[in-house]
């Protein structure tokens, strides 16, 4: 299987809705997503994964219970494991994600409806075959 550029503001463009994060690539165990946060998530925290939030486009809240950082265009947070958040976003912004295949994105609070592992935006084309 050969490697397909993707272009992100293709990607984003190709979706509307918040809190939903679609996976455009897989690397070594880590799954990128592309997201649109409008409003507040839920407090959470993911007891065994990091997570990564590049802002592509706009600006959004990290808030933790001890502190808020502003976060826009160009920055980057690394939230560690274990420790409680909940991004914010007065207006639509645009994020790149990182974090470990599998993790659900409302970590501890899996019983909010925006609970979800993420779904794959583009096609992967078929699985390579073995030698």
């Amino acid at each position: 299987m050969s490697p397909n550029p993707l272009t992100l503001d293709t990607a984003l463009s190709s979706f509307s809705d918040h809190w939903s994060p679609k996976i455009i690539a897989a690397v070594n165990g880590q799954h990128v997503k592309l997201a649109k946060f409008k409003g507040e998530f839920v407090w959470h925290a993911h007891a065994e994964a990091d997570e990564l939030f590049l802002v592509l486009d706009g600006k959004f809240t990290m808030e933790f219970r001890d502190r808020a950082v502003e976060l826009g265009t160009g920055d980057m947070i690394v939230v560690p494991r274990g420790v409680e958040h909940r991004p914010v976003a007065t207006c639509e912004c645009s994020v790149l994600l990182i974090e470990p295949a599998g993790t659900v994105s409302t970590g501890d609070a899996e019983d909010d409806d925006r609970a979800g592992r993420g779904e794959w935006l583009v096609d992967r084309g078929p699985a390579p075959h073995a030698p």
